[in-house]
């Protein structure tokens, strides 16, 4: 079937047209963004209802994780970026039985083009809808061991950014500003980025978890140790994917306060020019009075008396200001 020219609904090993008759002997059925007519040709072939976009979306265990007979429907959150004009990434729904599996996605992904690849392979292709299914595993968690590698060397690069970097003081303040604050915008869509692969690191450990316990009585035995092999390249990535976030919120904290230093700073210089503006106010108040008997008043030198003290009590503050080394 077909949507401009993309094909929404796609059978492995290829069967030609994806008719009822032909498709008959397929495997695995890949359902991109299906149409409604897509979903119940499917259902009618399989005798079994298809997850909607929403029941993907439930957070319960019990939503994501369930058997009917010897088929197991399974959704987990999707850990690849998602697309711009998307608010979230769609989820992946899995129905898996011995004899067949559908996947249902929402988004074109590299990880099904991969596994789509692998069929024309000749004697490499998957065998059977179980050994699609853990193909499909194994290229998500490589993918997502690739991801979280990407992300370690851009946190390390803003780690040694954050704190190795010169102090800017002076007129290069307002720069200094601006580079803290592009600073922390990359942080937050690190952690924001480290969080959707949580999410899908997770929900895949579910469902890798839930599937090798489910079909241990399958007679497909030589699969089982790649799926406890991806069980534990799972957990292994999720205690890995837990350091990164740590760092994130360590670097993340230490970016607060270096923010918190340079208000300070700020408030620093605001302070001391408050404070030495407050005698050459006093002596400028006391020499502006108008009274009658004022010594200075016959002065011929009392005008430039009058600046000379202003200055000086405008120079002692900052002579002791500087002498604690508050500046």
């Amino acid at each position: 079937m077909y949507e401009d020219g993309v094909t929404m609904l796609k059978q492995y090993p290829p069967q030609g047209d994806a008719t009822d008759k032909q498709a008959s002997n397929a495997f695995w059925l890949d359902l991109l963004d299906p149409t409604p007519d897509e979903v119940a040709a499917v259902e009618k072939q399989i005798g079994a209802s298809l997850p909607s976009l929403g029941a993907l979306s439930e957070i319960e265990t019990s939503s994501r994780l369930r058997r009917n007979g010897d088929t197991l429907f399974l959704s987990t959150p999707s850990a690849a970026r998602r697309p711009e004009e998307a608010q979230a990434t769609p989820p992946l729904g899995f129905v898996l039985s011995k004899d067949r599996l559908v996947t249902v996605r929402f988004m074109q992904l590299q990880t099904f083009d991969a596994v789509e690849k692998a069929f024309s392979s000749g004697e490499g292709a998957p065998q059977s809808s179980f050994e699609v299914f853990i193909l499909i595993c194994e290229e998500i968690v490589d993918r997502v061991a690739d991801i979280l590698e990407h992300l370690a060397k851009d946190l390390n690069l803003l780690s040694v950014d954050v704190f190795r970097s010169e102090d800017p003081k002076g007129h290069h303040a307002a720069h200094a500003n601006r580079i803290l604050r592009e600073q922390l915008g990359k942080t937050g869509r690190l952690g924001d980025r480290l969080s959707e692969i949580r999410d899908g690191l997770r929900g895949l450990a579910r469902i890798t978890t839930y599937t090798a316990q489910q079909t241990e009585h399958w007679s497909e035995s030589a699969l089982k140790p790649r799926m406890a092999s991806i069980c534990q390249d799972i957990h292994s990535l999720i205690e890995y994917e837990e350091q990164l976030s740590n760092k994130v919120q360590f670097v993340l904290d230490a970016l607060v306060g270096l923010i918190g230093i340079a208000q300070n700073d700020l408030f620093k210089v605001l302070t001391i020019v408050s404070i030495i503006g407050i005698p050459p106010t006093l002596m400028a108040g006391v020499y502006g009075m108008n009274f009658k008997y004022m010594p200075e008043y016959d002065w011929s030198w009392g005008y430039p008396y009058a600046w000379g003290v202003i200055i000086l009590s405008a120079l002692l503050p900052l002579v002791w200001f500087k002498a604690k080394r508050w500046f």
